[in-house]
This record gives structure tokens, sequence and C-alpha cells, in this order.
């Protein structure tokens, strides 16, 4: 199969591989390189048509009702209405752009669960997004209550039956979407990143849910992931596929190593800061809401950051972590505590607005969201030029983007190749690192960098912790980074808290501060029947 958006640039790169009945296979690389593609390519999304090859799916048809199953079923009556089913071998594009009554009955019987939770209703009870998706498929409407159920029992969430979408963390969101793939009895099902964006633990618990319906209910699964440990976990087989091209083929345990070797191992010297900057005393964000009561967000949170280091905050999703960060920007107003931050010699609390008070330091600090953006229509060098508000010639300012592309580690060769470049032209290490230097082209003092990894792979990872490095050390700024990312505290901070039910329990190293919350966590899902 090749795939061109554009005629003569092939994304994906005349690739073939086999995916057994029953089977499960993984495709493992970085970000950007042709994954999703070939993933909506077999869902049979219309923009995903192969330019060249075929995708052929080996089957049994029933001719009088048109139902399928796997190729095993030959010669079985039909569970559905008993007539002798045959073996068909269909090429899936050309049956669906005539949309005959099997491609699309194949099309219904393929589920794939996409990387964020965008298919979920956020104001739908759990068990009711399951139940539209069992009513979409014909189940009996006198054994639909049942069935939603038992799906949500399956996934392991009877305890957020009734709980709204919106409600739920994110891995009990894609738990829920799990469960609706389910609904729909598929053949096969396409499990695209499914916990990329997810902490190690609660990935986890997604993976033990996923391997046991696989297991249980003879699904054929594909999964794509960047992160090498959700291919070793889930799949029997791989491959490894590079500027969209399979490189390596074979068992997963191959595959993993293969990859990892590609993963640069990091010596990390801490800097130990002794000048504070910024200090949080008693600090508590308390809020009520109809049907979670009250919520102590951050219940009494006591810190303090120095200057010059980058300090991380880890935690699970709903831990607090992001709250306390935004009230220490000064986005949120804190419930009681304060908040100070130094400028100078002198100390201001964040807690108050106003010129005299937050005013007087929010324009030396910035944040970079985890839904970064560039400018697509604007080249890189116009993105960088376009962050500085204050009036300066347009040399300084493309000086000023020289310096800062530099601070997160690109040569003065890789600068000249990328400045004159648009985003989608560059890898997503490579828009990670001139995201940061955008928001160091108005030289803030603190930055906050809320899931600075985002969905990078563990390559990306080391470039983005690099770049962070050499930033701070070349330009003197101090960081605060939010990160469910457990590798990544590991290798790009000097000090870290973990953060659990909105208080802090330790601060300390990293690397022990890691091991602390993973033994914590793990401890609390063994308490839950995991």
């Amino acid at each position: 199969m090749t795939k061109e958006f554009v005629r003569g640039l092939p994304i994906i790169k005349n690739i073939s591989f086999t995916i057994r009945e029953g089977g499960t296979f993984g495709l493992l690389g970085k970000s950007g390189h042709g994954k999703s593609i070939i993933m909506q390519s077999i869902r049979g999304i219309l923009e995903y048509e192969p330019t060249y090859g075929q995708i052929i799916f080996r089957l049994s048809y029933c001719p009088n009702c048109h139902w399928v199953e796997y190729p095993s079923k030959k010669e079985e009556p039909c569970p559905k209405c008993s007539t002798t089913m045959e073996f068909r071998e269909v090429d899936y594009w050309e049956e669906l752009k005539k949309q005959t009554r099997l491609s699309l009955t194949l099309h219904d019987r393929i589920a794939i669960m996409p990387q964020r939770g965008f298919s979920l209703y956020s104001e739908f009870p759990a068990i009711e997004n399951v139940r539209r998706i069992l009513i979409s498929v014909g189940y009996p409407e006198g054994e639909i209550d049942m069935r939603a159920a038992e799906l949500i029992s399956h996934v392991k969430l009877d305890h957020r039956l009734l709980h709204l979408g919106r409600d739920l963390s994110g891995g009990e969101k894609q738990r829920v979407i799990f469960s609706m793939c389910l609904a729909r009895n598929p053949l096969l099902f396409l499990a695209d990143e499914p916990t990329g964006t997810l902490d190690p633990i609660t990935s986890e618990v997604v993976h033990e849910v996923i391997r046991e319906a696989v297991n249980r209910d003879h699904i054929t699964l594909v999964i794509t992931s960047h992160w090498p440990e959700a291919i070793k976990a889930l799949s029997e087989e791989a491959a490894l596929l590079e500027n969209g091209e399979l490189t390596v083929m074979g068992k997963s345990e191959d595959v993993y190593n293969a990859f990892m070797e590609k993963v640069e191992k990091v010596q990390v010297e801490r800097y130990r800061g002794t000048n504070p900057i910024m200090e949080c005393e008693g600090v508590k964000k308390w809020y009520y809401t109809f049907d979670r009561g009250l919520v102590k967000a951050v219940d009494g949170v006591d810190l303090k950051i120095y200057e010059g280091e980058i300090f991380g905050i880890v935690g699970l999703s709903g831990s607090g972590k992001t709250t306390l960060a935004h009230m220490m920007m000064g986005i949120k107003p804190t419930t009681t505590g304060k908040i100070l931050v130094k400028r100078g010699e002198e100390w201001f609390d964040m807690s108050i607005p106003g010129p005299d008070e937050r005013g007087m330091i929010a324009s030396k600090m910035d944040i970079l969201h985890q839904e970064y953006t560039l400018h697509a229509g604007r080249i890189i060098l116009e993105n960088l030029v376009g962050a500085v508000e204050e009036p300066l010639p347009e040399e300084q300012k493309t000086k000023k983007a020289y310096e800062v592309l530099r601070g997160v580690n690109f040569t003065d060769k890789e600068i000249e190749y990328l400045l004159y470049k648009y985003p989608d032209q560059i890898s997503e290490g490579e828009r990670h690192r001139v995201c940061i230097a955008r928001s160091l082209m108005k030289e803030p003092k603190i930055v906050l960098l809320d899931e600075p990894t985002g969905t990078a792979d563990p390559i990306t990872r080391v470039e983005i912790a690099r770049s962070i490095r050499n930033a701070r050390d070349a330009l003197g700024q101090t960081y605060l980074i939010i990160s469910h990312d457990i590798d990544f505290i590991r290798i790009a901070c000097d000090r870290a808290a973990y953060m659990r039910n909105g208080k802090i329990e330790t601060i300390g190293d990293p690397e022990d501060v890691v091991n602390i919350m993973v033994e914590t966590e793990k401890k609390a899902l063994i308490s839950t029947g995991f």
C-alpha cells in the first residue's frame, strides 16, 4: 500500500503486512510517521483510500443476509439466518466504492478507538454513551440496558455507570470509548494510540482492559503507538514504521528492542538553587458543583521554587497539579493562602489583582499550554517574530529568533533550514521546540510548560528535555513543568513534587519522587481490584 496526498510525495511507501484472525499486531513509530494514516485506510475513511495497492480481507460471508464473520466460520450456519456461509476474499476499497452490502456490513464490524475522547458525549452518562451505540447497530431493544451495563462492567467501570462523560478522568473516558467499540461486536478492533496521552499507571489499566476483552471475545487487534511499552504489552507481532516505511517486522519484543536502541540514554546533572523566586503558603482551591459536591482541587499546599531551576509537578489526572500551576501563574484565584513571586528584591502576591501586585510580575511569566499551536499559514520565522509585542526593528527580532532557537538546541545550520519552513513541513519534535522558542521570544523569567511532551515519542521526549535545559542555561529562566510523563520528569527536572488528591505528597529528587508516585498509585489500583 502507498498513500499520497500530493502526487509524487508518498506519505506511506509500499508497505505490506498480514494480520492473522484473532491475532494482535502493532505499528510502532515516532509521531508523524504515518501510523494513523494506515489505521484510517484500514477503517475505510474516504480521504485515506490507498493511492496504490490494496487492503484485502478474507471472510466468511452470508449470501442471504450479508453478515460477515472470520474466515474460519466458512461453511458454518450464519448466526443471523442459518444460511451456510461462504469464503470470500474481498478487495475492501473496491467494494466500498461500489457501496455493496458486503462492504457496508464489514465497515460496521471494524471499530476504531481514537487517541483522544472526542467520540464521547460529555453531557451523557457513561452507560448512555454505550446505549446509543447499541441502538445504532440494531441490538435487540429489550436487551440494550443489560448489554450496556455488561459492557461497562467489562471495562471495570461499574462505579462510574451514571457519571457524565465530562466528569470522567482521561483513562476512564478511554475505557468507556473502548466499551463503545465492543458494543459494535467488531471482527477487527483498531486502537490508534489508545494510551498516548495517559500517564503510565492509567495506561496499564487501559492496557489490561483491552487485553482481557481481546482474549475473551477473540477479537483481532491492530494497535498503533509511539510508546514501545504499549506495543510490547498488547501485540504479539509488530512492525516499526519510519518515514512511512516498514523497517523492522517480527515479534513485538524484537521490534521493541529495535526502537529502544534509537532512544538516547540521558545523564542528568541536577541544578540545586538557593535563591527562592516563588513561594506558596497554605494554598487552597475549593469549589462546589451540583453533581460532585465540594471539590478540594488544591488542599493546603506549601511549596518553594528556586530561581533557575526546572521544577516538575507530577501526578495522575485530577490530582490538582494543573489547578495549582495556574494559580501560581495568576490565571486562577486562590480560595485561601498566598502565592508570592519575586522580581528583583521585591515580592508580589499573585492572588491580588492590579498593577501593584500581580500586574507587576505577570508580564515576566509565560505559559506553553498542552494544546500548543503554531500559525499554519506562517513560516517559522513569522511565528517567532509575531510573539514580540514591543516595537523593535525587524533585524533585531530576527536576531532574537536566532538566539532563542539556539537556546532550544538548534544549530545555526538547522536554524537556516527551519526559519522559512511552514509548521507542517517540520517534525513533531521540531515543532515542540519551536513552540518553546516562541514563548522565550517574550523574555519571560518564569515559564510554565503544561504537558510539554504531549503525545511525543521517547526520542522526541529526549530532544525536548535537552532543549529546556539548554534554554534555562542560556537564557536564565525558571521552569515549572506539569506532566504525567514520569520518564520526562526524570530527565528534565532538577526537583519534583508529587500531587495526589489536591495535596503535595512529597518533594525532592525527581527519581525518588517518581518511584514514590508509582508505588503509591499501584497500591491504590490493587485496592480497587486491578
